[in-house]
């Protein structure tokens, strides 16, 4: 009786860990704390934060669900690991019993990366339908056209080609182009290239997509949650200027977007168009941004007394 009392000790004590540690990380999860609060503990977990749209909040959400998930599962293994090794390490030279195989162990460690990967694929299937999904009336279409190397905005008054140009924005090797929305709004927008693929992208969306050429048109919805300027880039090799396609976003209230709009369907400019709603001097241009010095010679850039190429 005493030797299997000894014999069981260990397993008892084995499963006591188990429960300990399923128990524990139980409770951390059920304390309360939201997504945001677990992501901004630990640095987003190497995303750029929350970002600025509804959309960007879901994929947000389920990247630090799913680290928070990994680092679980990988916890419990890495204190598997240690415990085998402590456990059964070396005691004599005398041989361990030898086990063929452990059939509730395997239908574990079978099952269990099965039901996670399912679990992923679940929560990942819901957020790319949601971010993807297309709207039949959208507040405000606006029209991304890329060209080398910089930015054209046309702010529609309908969806597909066959819509008209209300208002335009142009970007120049000397003026970044600003494109003005407003906050909380279903924008929808339509790329397309006159030249090569480029890629529309705002880091603070946590979202890009290309600018194809062609009579391909790439279009998605996104409804900004926060004012502010971000700044836009292209993200994808377009040739020589590339890193000099900036652009920048400019997310404003309701009113002052029709303030901003109505000014520029009247023939105001942009500049113009930026002080009817406030932004005055310096700020009626872009301010996360500035123009590249696009001037070279023939083995070297920025160099005095040279034509900007191009011209």
């Amino acid at each position: 009786m005493g030797a299997r009392s000894s014999a069981t000790r260990p397993r008892a004590v084995g499963r006591a860990a188990g429960l300990g540690l399923g128990g524990a990380t139980l409770l951390t999860l059920l304390t309360g704390c939201s997504v945001e609060d677990w992501g901004s503990a630990f640095g987003h977990f190497g995303w750029p934060g929350r970002g600025i749209s509804l959309q960007a909040h879901e994929m947000y959400d389920l990247w630090i669900a799913s680290t928070i998930a990994a680092l679980v599962v990988g916890f419990g293994v890495w204190g598997l690991i240690f415990w085998c090794i402590i456990r059964y390490r070396k005691r004599g030279e005398e041989l361990p019993v030898q086990t063929r195989f452990n059939m509730p162990m395997e239908i574990l460690y079978t099952v269990t990366p099965v039901l996670i990967v399912a679990v992923l694929f679940y929560y990942t299937a819901i957020v790319q339908t949601s971010i993807d999904k297309l709207s039949k009336n959208p507040d405000q279409v606006v029209e991304v056209v890329a060209f080398k190397w910089n930015w054209q905005f046309n702010y529609q008054d309908g969806m597909g080609e066959d819509a008209g140009t209300v208002a335009s924005t142009v970007g120049s090797s000397d003026v970044i182009p600003l494109l003005v929305l407003p906050v909380g709004e279903k924008i929808r927008f339509e790329e397309t290239s006159t030249d090569v693929i480029h890629s529309f992208w705002v880091p603070e969306m946590l979202f890009k997509r290309d600018v194809m050429p062609g009579n391909v048109r790439n279009v998605f919805e996104v409804t900004l949650d926060r004012e502010g300027r971000y700044v836009g880039r292209c993200a994808e090799l377009c040739g020589t200027y590339h890193a000099f396609m900036n652009f920048e976003l400019v997310v404003v209230s309701p009113d002052k977007f029709d303030t901003f709009l109505k000014a520029k369907v009247d023939g105001a400019s942009t500049q113009e168009a930026m002080e009817a709603i406030g932004f005055t001097g310096q700020e009626a241009y872009a301010t996360t941004t500035q123009p590249f010095n696009t001037r070279r010679q023939q083995n070297s850039w920025n160099q005095p007394e040279t034509v900007a190429a191009g011209k």
